[in-house]
């Protein structure tokens, strides 16, 4: 049996009692060329108020910053377990932070919105000391994490309660819900079934002409976050004359999405880089 295949066969084996995502973080091979630079940097007081750096290990200029946030329905999720997807942009030549941000029961929306803003506003600040540009910072995320990361971006009021309105400079969103009323599947309930205005929860509520550039990426095979999610914020995003990109990954499930991140299933599809590709020209 070749070594790819023991390593599927273990990946299976593990993803029984574990995300198949975190199954890549403890076993699947890495980018070498990037590594973890920091860690535990608190933007607030809570123990999920943290986050940690990666960067390529050649750092001869300031690089570009992506705050990256992982998926897990608003109610679990840890970057102990996407370690490798952090790795594998930094190695493509940014500096990526991976923030935790507080999740149900412990909160509801808009608490982890708050965070995801407050973790992006609190990289801002340390960026240059570790050989980021401040000043070229994007937000990117997957599943529940592509959610946090256009709702910073499209809804002002976020980032501006962090005293920071104009730092998402661009956006990437993979197999993200934008657009999921009614709330009518346990995690959305949990998460969003308090909020007077369910409205103000939907990214698509708040497409606006002047948004920083934005690529949404969805596998149509997708049965956890339908492309169609993908597809009304594209057309929403068009239709007001925001700077929109889009990309349907034929035969690619909502996990294979983000799993192309890892140098084990990357020739599946280019999704990372679709996704440097957009953060290069966006951030130069």
């Amino acid at each position: 049996m070749t070594r790819r295949a023991v390593l599927a066969s273990a990946l299976a084996s593990l993803a029984a009692a574990c995300s198949p995502l975190a199954a890549l973080n403890a076993l699947g091979p890495r980018d070498r060329g990037a590594g973890r630079i920091a860690r535990d940097l608190a933007y607030g007081d809570d123990p999920r108020q943290r986050f940690d750096l990666y960067a390529p290990h050649d750092r001869p200029r300031p690089l570009a910053t992506i705050v990256f946030f992982y998926g897990g329905g608003w109610d679990s999720g840890s970057r102990a377990h996407y370690g490798w997807a952090a790795q594998a942009l930094a190695a493509q030549g940014f500096l990526v932070a991976l923030p935790d941000y507080r999740v149900v029961p412990q909160v509801h929306f808009p608490a982890f919105v708050e965070d995801a803003a407050a973790a992006t506003a609190a990289v801002s600040r340390i960026a240059a000391d570790h050989a980021g540009d401040p000043a070229r910072l994007g937000v990117a995320g997957h599943s529940a994490g592509a959610h946090l990361a256009l709702m910073i971006t499209l809804d002002r009021r976020y980032m501006a309660a962090v005293d920071r309105p104009d730092l998402i400079r661009a956006a990437a969103g993979l197999a993200g819900p934008y657009e999921f009323l009614p709330f009518d599947v346990a995690a959305s309930v949990n998460a969003f079934g308090r909020a007077p205005d369910p409205t103000l929860t939907q990214p698509v509520t708040f497409a606006r002409a002047d948004a920083p550039p934005v690529w949404l990426g969805h596998g149509t095979d997708d049965v956890v976050v339908h492309a169609e999610d993908t597809e009304i914020l594209r057309d929403r995003l068009r239709a007001v004359g925001a700077p929109v990109e889009a990309e349907l990954y034929e035969g690619l499930n909502h996990a294979d999405l983000i799993a192309t991140f890892s140098p084990m299933f990357r020739k599946k599809a280019p999704v990372l880089a679709d996704v440097t590709s957009f953060f290069r020209r966006t951030l130069r």
